[in-house]
């Protein structure tokens, strides 16, 4: 599932192509995907002008100048695609919005998910604080309500293990599975230690590695694993840098112990045994 930089990826590559566009035309082919879509989502974007898009965890928001907000959540394999020339639609992609683009022409944008895992919704812009999908989470990893006096605080009595608390979006908002891995290892803690432990200066290396990691792997456009794709084609190149996750087996970058992995909460974590404590 696309983690906070391959959605910011995208969220940066739309802004100079819909920020003050209007919607000229919208395909919508089919009325769901997770969930049924928008109730005439084609006639409520059609003729809307589009401000610039914003991020909230892995939820990309695009802000209409009717005060709605178009929500675009990727799922497991959904992609976001820029085309300068319209393109032959295939079977998976569900949506298609058109912009008036500076040069004038269009810009086509295609929403292409073959699982249905993801799901799009407009909402008023007023709502967005109440919204079900947003109202629970945490502070934004790269913002200023991130710190390890936050971190502290959410994790302080928890019993779960670190990891799985990085993944809970209600504590973080946008840490996936992939740079949970990373940032733990990058702070040398075990994604076996409990949650509450974490204090002081495990804290604050834990909130570093969690920065820099995420910004080192926007700087790349994401990891592409399987389904990533930037919106103009190219793949994440992240990959070329994880340091466990997905190398079981493998040396440690730092030590040459091999890496493991264990399940939890049905999810693989990477670890070096020596490295993490």
């Amino acid at each position: 599932m696309p983690e906070l930089p391959e959605v910011e990826t995208v969220r940066r590559a739309l802004a100079p192509v819909v920020t003050g566009q209007q919607v000229t035309d919208v395909f919508v082919g089919r009325k769901d995907l997770r969930w049924p879509l928008p109730e005439a989502l084609d006639s409520q974007l059609l003729g809307r002008h589009f401000a610039a898009p914003m991020r909230r965890g892995k939820y990309v928001l695009m802000p209409t100048d009717d005060g709605q907000i178009l929500l675009i959540h990727l799922g497991m394999s959904g992609s976001i695609r820029i085309h300068e020339a319209k393109p032959e639609l295939t079977r998976h992609d569900h949506i298609m919005v058109t912009v008036d683009a500076a040069d004038g022409g269009h810009r086509y944008i295609v929403l292409n998910d073959p699982r249905r895992f993801g799901w799009v919704d407009l909402f008023a812009a007023d709502d967005m604080a109440t919204h079900k999908l947003l109202r629970d989470m945490g502070p934004e990893p790269l913002g200023n309500g991130f710190s390890a006096a936050h971190m502290q605080t959410v994790f302080a009595n928890r019993k779960s293990p670190v990891k799985n608390a990085l993944l809970d979006q209600r504590l973080i908002a946008g840490i996936g599975n992939i740079y949970a891995c990373e940032a733990l290892f990058k702070a040398g803690i075990s994604p076996r230690r409990r949650a509450g432990s974490i204090t002081a200066g495990r804290a604050e290396k834990l909130v570093h590695a969690i920065v820099t990691v995420l910004r080192a792997a926007i700087a790349e456009g994401g990891t592409s694993l399987r389904d990533h794709v930037q919106p103009g084609g190219e793949i994440g190149y992240f990959v070329q840098q994880l340091s466990v996750y997905g190398r079981a087996g493998l040396p440690c970058v730092t030590c040459a112990t091999p890496i493991r992995t264990i399940v939890q909460s049905g999810r693989s974590s990477f670890y070096c045994s020596s490295c993490q404590r």
